[in-house]
């Protein structure tokens, strides 16, 4: 005779839940022709072959590195993609750079040295003699003006005469030369005059014959 037991509340729906486990776990037992059937309860157990670790000394072969293919082109990435063609257009070949001038924009222009102009050196002129008599008959007095047309100062320079004793028919018996000194200095474009009283030896001129200064040289500095 069988019985029937309720049970209520949630102790009743464990033991409800528990029962129907066995039930199907039963159930699977009995479904094998063979009596070797079982089912599993619970997670298995880790066998003792698979979880050891090894226990002897472990040794790193590294493997060989991808092979070129034939024609000696280049293995893509391990990730197995293709590296992307070279492209056959070539680059443009970059301008060389341009040269940099040993100069600053300040100093690019050329600059013309200056030079102090060339200053003319003197250039001295004269004029004619200009004679008077003097008190005596182997002096007279000769008067010369002279100008500087150059750029420089005539700073020394002499006068040499050329005095001529004329005889009382007119001959020119003899040139008698004396030397007197500038009148310096001459500045540049000046003009100066200067007498002199020119005379010679008193027996070259005896009663009836005088002198003449006719010829007139200067050197000057």
């Amino acid at each position: 005779m069988l019985r029937s037991t309720r049970t209520t509340g949630r102790r009743g729906a464990l033991l409800g839940a528990s029962a129907a486990v066995v039930c199907v776990t039963l159930t699977a037992c009995g479904a094998g022709n063979s009596g070797d059937g079982y089912a599993a309860v619970g997670p298995p157990r880790p066998s003792s072959a698979t979880t050891a670790g090894p226990t002897g000394s472990v040794t790193l072969v590294p493997l060989d590195a991808p092979k070129s293919p034939a024609g000696g082109g280049t293995s893509g990435p391990e990730t197995g993609t293709t590296p992307a063609p070279a492209s056959s257009t070539p680059a443009p070949a970059s301008s060389p750079p341009a040269a940099k001038s040993g100069r600053s924009s300040a100093h690019s222009a050329t600059s013309t040295p200056t030079t102090a102009p060339t200053t003319a050196p003197a250039a001295l002129s004269w004029s004619a003699p200009v004679r008077k008599a003097a008190n005596h008959r182997w002096c007279e007095d000769v008067t010369l003006n002279f100008h500087n047309s150059g750029g420089t100062a005539v700073r020394s320079g002499t006068v040499t005469f050329g005095t001529h004793i004329i005889g009382a028919l007119g001959i020119d018996w003899a040139t008698i030369k004396s030397t007197e000194q500038l009148p310096v200095p001459i500045a540049p474009g000046a003009r100066e005059d200067r007498t002199w009283t020119v005379c010679v030896d008193a027996w070259r001129a005896p009663l009836g014959m005088h002198i003449e200064t006719r010829d007139v040289s200067v050197e000057w500095l």
